[in-house]
């Protein structure tokens, strides 16, 4: 997953005091040109990026893994979706896109190559879990479970995405879209060090079935929870 930033210098500040990450250089042979990588541990849980359009939201993005981002792609506007920026090749990181689904919830593709993904997740400080809120349920079970069968339904299945009405969370004007999850030792301390480092409350803690959730905005904008399991 990614942030893109106004000032990345602002957002290592924020998140390397809110999660104790620590970050690599811009352009470093990791991550040319994608802004910079996000450690735990000396491991990559997320990366900060320039906001080069400034018409573009501020926003965190959850990208699903996939063994063939072109075809992929394919299937997600046959399937009503829309292709945002089609598949390219990021060095020999991989392959990404950026696409959304029927409502218009944005998330991207990541087909691997050098970089497979989280080096950490699951544990306090990195991905926890992604939850889509959407306006027909139904329709994104359908759209999502025909993309991901395997990974939501297969042998051994062990999701960490979820949807819901939005609804039930946001005002009901709010668009479909995509919340991505850290986690966090205790929800209530989280948010006040957010909201210490010049961040916001959205959504105050609330109990969910995968445990207590606060949604929060960074101090440039970007939307994300935390989540004490």
């Amino acid at each position: 997953m990614d942030a893109q930033l106004p000032d990345v210098a602002a957002g290592k500040r924020f998140y390397g005091d809110l999660f104790g990450w620590t970050f690599g250089e811009p352009g470093d042979r990791e991550a040319p040109g994608a802004g910079v990588w996000a450690r735990l541990g000396g491991e990559p849980v997320a990366s900060l990026a320039p906001k080069r359009d400034g018409r573009m939201p501020t926003v965190w993005t959850v990208y699903f893994a996939t063994p063939d981002a072109e075809a992929l792609a394919d299937r997600v506007w046959a399937a009503g979706g829309q292709v945002v920026t089609a598949p390219l090749p990021v060095a020999d990181l991989g392959v990404t896109a950026l696409v959304t689904d029927p409502e218009g919830a944005v998330f991207g593709l990541w087909q691997p190559g050098r970089h497979p993904g989280f080096g950490r997740r699951h544990e306090p400080g990195t991905f926890a879990w992604a939850e889509l809120y959407a306006r027909d349920t139904e329709a994104a079970d359908d759209f999502y479970g025909g993309l991901f069968h395997d990974a939501l339904f297969g042998p051994g299945a062990e999701p960490d995405f979820g949807r819901a009405a939005v609804g039930e969370v946001f005002a009901a004007e709010m668009p479909p879209h995509f919340v991505v999850h850290f986690r966090v030792e205790d929800c209530a301390a989280a948010v006040r060090s957010a909201v210490r480092l010049g961040g916001r409350v959205q959504v105050p803690p609330f109990e969910t079935s995968y445990g207590k959730v606060a949604v929060v905005i960074d101090n440039q904008g970007a939307s994300f929870a935390v989540l004490q399991r």
